[in-house]
This record gives structure tokens, sequence and C-alpha cells, in this order.
């Protein structure tokens, strides 16, 4: 095997002149090295720019998609129509009027809120409607001191009263670390404190904006405005135009680097 394979390197070397003088091209691998090198390097450049170009786009799109959601969101926040102590669920976001009593001694703190630079709790007041249903009131943030073990104090009205606000339907099973309630305190809000109350409710909660007992208001529909959405959806288109322009220059000069190198 050994004699073969010496065999034919004697052939090709004592005949690769007389096929370059017949107008045979010979490959070396000595000179298609470089060659191979160059695109390999260009490769895993072009790779590399445009992997972080579609994800600028990808990211883009999304933050685009949000935007229209947020303002659907607030389009229907807006439309919604006054409900007068409804007895079925309201669709999310609808605006209820309800009278009734609110249940001072059930009242719990929704934690860690923050309101103008200051950290508080929002004030959850269960609230016996004339309906016959109970509903949970948001009436509104309060502010705390540093001294957790310190427990907020509130005025709730005892008589009957009118307030007014906006339904949102709580979604199942929100991440929270760690239990929910802690104390008086919880760090998200949820119907189970008041699972003991016997009157019928529904799924949701009514964040106060008018009516007696209501403090200073902090809750939005949309945290984030479709604004601020658009903006980060132009940063990155921005930067996947950016990852092109440095692909381009890059692949320029990376070839006129490999180029130079093989002519010497």
């Amino acid at each position: 095997m050994a004699i073969k394979v010496r065999a034919i390197r004697s052939f090709s070397m004592n005949h690769s002149g007389a096929l370059k003088r017949r107008g045979y091209k010979v490959f070396s691998r000595s000179k298609n090295a470089p060659q191979v090198k160059r695109l390999i390097s260009l490769g895993l450049w072009w790779g590399l720019w445009i992997s972080l170009m579609l994800v600028g786009l990808a990211l883009a799109n999304w933050q685009w998609q949000r935007a229209a959601e947020k303002t659907e969101l607030l389009t229907q926040w807006a439309a919604t129509e006054m409900l007068y102590n409804p007895v079925i669920e309201p669709e999310n976001l609808a605006q209820v009027t309800l009278t009734g009593r609110f249940l001072a001694e059930e009242t719990l703190w929704l934690d860690n809120r923050v309101l103008q630079g200051q950290v508080g709790v929002a004030v959850l007041t269960p609230f016996l409607a004339d309906s016959g249903h109970w509903w949970l009131i948001q009436r509104g943030f309060i502010p705390t001191v540093v001294d957790r073990r310190v427990e907020p104090e509130v005025d709730t009205p005892e008589a009957s009263l009118e307030v007014r606000g906006y339904w949102q339907t709580l979604q199942q099973g929100n991440l929270v670390f760690g239990d929910n309630r802690e104390g008086n305190r919880l760090q998200s809000i949820a119907l189970s404190p008041w699972s003991h109350l016997s009157a019928p409710h529904f799924q949701g909660v009514v964040h106060q904006n008018a009516g007696d007992g209501q403090l200073a208001a902090w809750w939005k529909p949309s945290q984030m405005p479709p604004e601020r959405h658009i903006a980060y959806a132009v940063q990155w288109l921005c930067l996947a135009l950016l990852a092109l322009v440095v692909a381009v220059i890059g692949h320029r000069v990376l070839y006129c680097k490999t180029c130079q190198q093989d002519n010497v």
C-alpha cells in the first residue's frame, strides 16, 4: 500500500508540469488553504452579525406588538360604560358604581407600592354591596415607615356609601416568591385571604377612583405607556442597523487583509 501511495505522488509530481503546459489547472493544497481560511472567517463573521440583526429585528417587532396591545387596552379603558351594582361579573376594565358598606375589620395591605418616590402600601378593603355580593376594593396608597413592625393605619367609613372605580379581572397564578401573605401584608392581590366571607363574589378587584374612603390613587391599567414601547422598538431597530453597518465594514477590512496576506 505504501508503494502505491509513493507511486501516485511520484506520478503527480512528474506530470504536473506537463499538465500545466497543456492548459490544465493543477490545484495545490497549500495554495487553496488561504482561500478556504478566508471563506471560513467571512462565514463566521457574517453568521455572528446576521444573528445579532435578527435578534434586534425580533425584539423591535415584539415591542411594536406590545405598543399596539397597550393602545388597545387604553382605548378599551376609556370607552367602558358605567355599571351600577352589577350582579354578573363585569368585563375587564369596566367602570362600576357600588353602594353598600366597607368591612373595615377585613382590611389588608398590598405591600411594596411606590407613589412619587414614597414607599408605602395600597389599602385593600372588602365591600359588601347592596346587591348581596362582596367586592374587593383597592382604595389607594398610604405611605409607611421603614420599620415593618409598625402596622399601617387608615380611617374607614362605617356608614352606607357609594364607591366608583375600575374593575380588574385577576389572573390565576401570579408569580410570587415565597408566601403571598406576611401578617396583614400581601405581595400581590389575591382573594384567598377573604375566602371565609360567605357572600358571593367575583374574581377581581375594583380600583377606587371616587367616593368615600378613597385614598391617593396610584394604579393605572398600564404601567408602561405605548410611547415607551415604541421608543424601545426604535432602539432595537437602530441596533440592528448598527450591526449591519459593522458587518459590512468588517467584511471589507477582513477581506482586504486576507487578500494582502495571500499576495504576500
